[in-house]
């Protein structure tokens, strides 16, 4: 499937902002299941902006603009290529015992302890109880069990849960959005033992829900040895396929921010965030 992609991130200031310093993370990633075949970046006011990969793999572009301004402007524009479903390698069938025998099990510990906007304290602790059965099935089928678990006992609520939230917030009230929802079940399987990560991107909505607008989205993905991470929206209970497109991937959302930054002067006054992701028709050109 080609998408095309539009992400732009509109900073309105009380007075004006200097020395703004920022690192964008809005360049989808190219991997096994899609390619970015186009990344263009426009910023006003203008200035030229380094790129570079970090800890995560993922692709990062800093700027500064040290002169005054009263608006900022972040344009990303992409055109990402998804590799079909019925061309996708079927998910690995495999059994706990081999986690444990995994060679480099060390690699993936970060993606089964705590984190910033995952602490699996007690009410966590609780909830994954609730899913734990004697014998175990699967690591795929017991990762897509905990995300059903989420979709059928949490309700999708915009404006309940902030930015900051983190997932024994969100478990409390049991509400939220794909945010929320991806960090409770990140916590939970990282309880029953499954390395789980914080992925961002987007994904062709043609059916929103009510009170969905059209954004950027966030989903899980679960380390499966001999076959690597696979991907699961507990937002919409179903397994990732070629309408998502995957940005940025960590511990949690602060490791994926799409935009951060410092600047010094007048506080933030209005941030507005458009995102369109659309199917783009191939044409085929006839000699």
């Amino acid at each position: 499937m080609l998408l095309s992609l539009s992400h732009k991130t509109t900073f309105v200031y009380k007075g004006e902002a200097r020395d703004s310093v920022n690192d964008i993370r809005l360049c989808p990633m190219s991997d096994a299941l899609q390619n970015c075949r186009s990344f263009k970046l426009t910023i006003n006011p203008e200035t030229s902006a380094l790129d570079y990969v970090d800890f995560n793999g993922n692709i990062v572009h800093s700027f500064n603009i040290t002169e005054g301004h009263a608006r900022l402007v972040i344009d990303a524009e992409s055109e990402v290529e998804t590799v079909a479903n019925n061309e996708r390698k079927p998910i690995a069938v495999i059994a706990f015992k081999e986690l444990l025998d995994f060679p480099d099990k060390a690699i993936l510990s970060e993606f089964l302890k705590d984190s910033a906007y995952v602490p699996l304290t007690e009410i966590l602790v609780k909830e994954s109880k609730k899913l734990v059965k004697k014998t175990r099935g699967d690591i795929w089928s017991e990762a897509k069990k905990i995300g059903a678990h989420i979709f059928k006992t949490f309700k999708y609520s915009p404006g309940t849960t902030g930015v900051r939230t983190l997932a024994t917030d969100a478990l409390k009230i049991r509400a939220g959005v794909c945010q929320d929802f991806a960090h409770v079940m990140i916590g939970i399987c990282r309880l029953h033992s499954i390395p789980a990560r914080y992925v961002s991107g987007y994904f062709l909505n043609t059916s929103r829900r009510h009170g969905e607008i059209e954004a950027s989205h966030a989903w899980v993905e679960v380390y499966i040895p001999s076959y690597g991470w696979a991907g699961f929206d507990p937002t919409h209970d179903r397994e990732i396929d070629e309408r998502y497109i995957k940005v940025a991937v960590g511990k949690d959302y602060s490791d994926i921010i799409p935009v951060s930054g410092t600047y010094r002067g007048g506080i933030t006054q209005k941030l507005k965030v458009d995102v369109k992701v659309r199917e783009l028709t191939r044409t085929l050109i006839h000699a």
